[in-house]
């Protein structure tokens, strides 16, 4: 099969389509024919040599990507519930920028029609992990949340799901980004120096809860703003969790979750913004694109059917 995979950490060059062994599926394990996988900035820090945590690098060819949408081509023993032909999307650590790939059936759920491929693809990724965060940050009716980079992969969902939740919700974006942030629901505010004023002009009652996808200037922010630190949690300043007392979101997967999405897509309740889809030959783009930190939406690789 071709995969996009690297052999020595570095730049997006060094992602390049390599022929590979083809995977097979073990006892309780599904093989999808890959039609799209997203691309998230872990995805950066893989091909960089930074492993997920719990994670070791193995010797030979690695292929990032742990988001998929495709065909189910062949199951394994003891798999009686999915069957080939299914179309699926799922999710697995790394491996998925590759014509096909094995993962348990338990991390898989059916695609409905009316989510199309390319959102399918890279819907699992930045969608649990704005559901997970919003769960253990405690969203409820009648909070008021401050989502730093409001306008990104995650923060589109979890302003979704802060407001389907009943909670108003404050966005940081950019001003290119303002309108968008309304019409999914948000109050947008600007980055940068004051950012606490301007926070605090449009919620005079203050700011319940806090998810930062930006980094270290949206986090110090949002321990200013928030009393109860244990709602303060962070997708990316790591480093800062312990100085600052805020939480580490790490996402936490499963079928459920995902199916939870693809249940809010297809009945109208979730919006999910594609930024742009790439050929699989084009990984190394798609990367230089998410590393610039600007954009809204989801990046996914394609593959043909």
């Amino acid at each position: 099969m071709k995969a996009a995979a690297f052999v020595t950490p570095g730049p997006p060059e060094v992602l390049q389509v390599m022929d590979l062994p083809r995977p097979e599926p073990g006892a309780g394990e599904v093989r999808v024919r890959v039609r799209a996988a997203g691309v998230q900035p872990v995805d950066l820090s893989v091909r960089q040599g930074r492993m997920p945590m719990g994670v070791e690098a193995t010797p030979g060819p690695m292929v990032p990507g742990n988001e998929f949408a495709g065909v189910v081509d062949e199951v394994g023993a003891d798999v009686t519930d999915v069957a080939v032909g299914a179309e699926v999307l799922g999710f697995r650590v790394l491996g998925c920028y590759a014509e096909q790939v094995v993962v348990p059936a338990s991390q898989i759920v059916r695609r409905p029609a009316a989510l199309p491929w390319e959102i399918a693809g890279g819907l699992s990724g930045a969608g649990q992990t704005a559901h997970t965060a919003v769960e253990l940050l405690r969203v409820a009716a009648g909070d008021t949340v401050l989502i730093n980079a409001a306008a990104g992969a995650v923060g589109t969902v979890a302003v979704q799901l802060a407001r389907l939740a009943g909670a108003t919700v404050i966005g940081t974006a950019s001003p290119a980004n303002h309108d968008y942030l309304r019409a999914l629901g948000a109050i947008p505010v600007a980055y940068g120096d004051g950012l606490v004023e301007r926070v605090r002009a449009v919620a005079p009652g203050g700011v319940d809860a806090s998810l930062d996808a930006a980094g270290a200037d949206g986090l110090r922010a949002a321990v200013e703003l928030v009393e109860d630190r244990g709602r303060i949690g962070t997708i990316v300043a790591f480093d800062l969790v312990q100085e600052l007392g805020v939480r580490w979101l790490g996402s936490q997967r499963s079928a459920a979750r995902l199916a939870d999405l693809v249940e809010l897509y297809v009945t109208g309740r979730l919006r999910v913004e594609l930024r742009r889809a790439y050929p699989l030959e084009q990984a190394a783009d798609a990367h230089r694109e998410v590393a610039t930190g600007h954009g809204r939406g989801k990046v996914v690789l394609t593959l043909p059917s």
